[in-house]
């Protein structure tokens, strides 16, 4: 009786987080000009104008350009942040480790409103530049989580055996450490990705009319008018960061008999 009420509630949740992506999946397909069910033709028509039209197509080209950028610095500087606090014989490390971690609690209103006045005032608002620094602060703390679950997981006594074999800190940092950690930081970088691309508060703040990305794309459009395009740009979304989750699950698979 437990193990059938654990199932039935693990499959109402399920079902409770799985149904409203469901239900507009298939709205990407409809040949109306109206989010409405029930369909009365499939068409590609939607998807045709996302690669078509020029405001979908520059805001995808931007979001990749952003979501790149913001995982190649995010995922530089969460790797040597999570470096750094490596151990407890920092001191303070405990509270630094939370400050890299702050902008995941943060309202995002509060991010990008703080985001947009320090921006101002490097000369860097409503630039791509400007973009990509925003979303990495919001993608560093994926990163230092994951590597941080990554180097945990190395046995010290590794490195220090390739210390005593006369291996300088740099080397061993090459050929031992970072090999080891590979998985955590290719996977944080897979978060640091996903996280960008959906992100849209943030993008709101800071970029201007040529950083418009996929997300705030999609917002401006549901505000102003209600169109499939938006389905059919959601599902775009969602296969991504779908895919990118199972890369970021298999990797993880892998971190433990690599660590190992």
């Amino acid at each position: 009786m437990l193990r059938a009420l654990q199932i039935v509630f693990g499959s109402l949740v399920v079902a409770f987080l799985i149904l409203p992506i469901i239900a507009i999946l298939p709205l990407a397909f409809t040949s109306s000009v109206f989010l409405t069910y029930p369909i009365p033709s499939y068409s590609l028509r939607w998807f045709e104008e996302l690669v078509t039209a020029d405001v979908w197509r520059l805001s995808i080209v931007n979001s990749l350009i952003v979501g790149g950028g913001a995982t190649l610095l995010s995922t530089v500087l969460g790797t040597l942040a999570a470096l750094g606090l490596r151990g407890s014989a920092l001191p303070l490390a405990g509270l630094l480790r939370t400050l890299f971690l702050l902008p995941m609690v943060v309202p995002a209103v509060v991010l990008g409103v703080g985001m947009q006045i320090f921006l101002v005032r490097l000369g860097l608002a409503s630039t791509y530049p400007g973009v990509i620094i925003a979303h990495a602060v919001l993608c560093v703390p994926f990163v230092v989580v994951s590597v941080s679950a990554a180097l945990q997981g190395i046995d010290p006594a590794v490195e220090k055996a390739a210390m005593s074999l006369g291996a300088p800190p740099i080397t061993v940092f090459r050929r031992v450490t970072l090999p080891l950690a590979v998985p955590g930081v290719v996977s944080g970088a897979v978060f640091a990705f996903a996280t960008s691309l959906d992100e849209v508060v943030i993008t709101l703040f800071v970029a201007g009319p040529n950083q418009r990305t996929l997300a705030r794309q999609m917002f401006s459009s549901i505000r102003e008018n209600i169109s499939p395009t938006v389905a059919a740009a959601a599902l775009l979304l969602i296969v991504g960061t779908l895919c990118l989750a199972a890369l970021a699950a298999l990797l993880r698979r892998r971190e433990k008999p690599a660590v190992a």
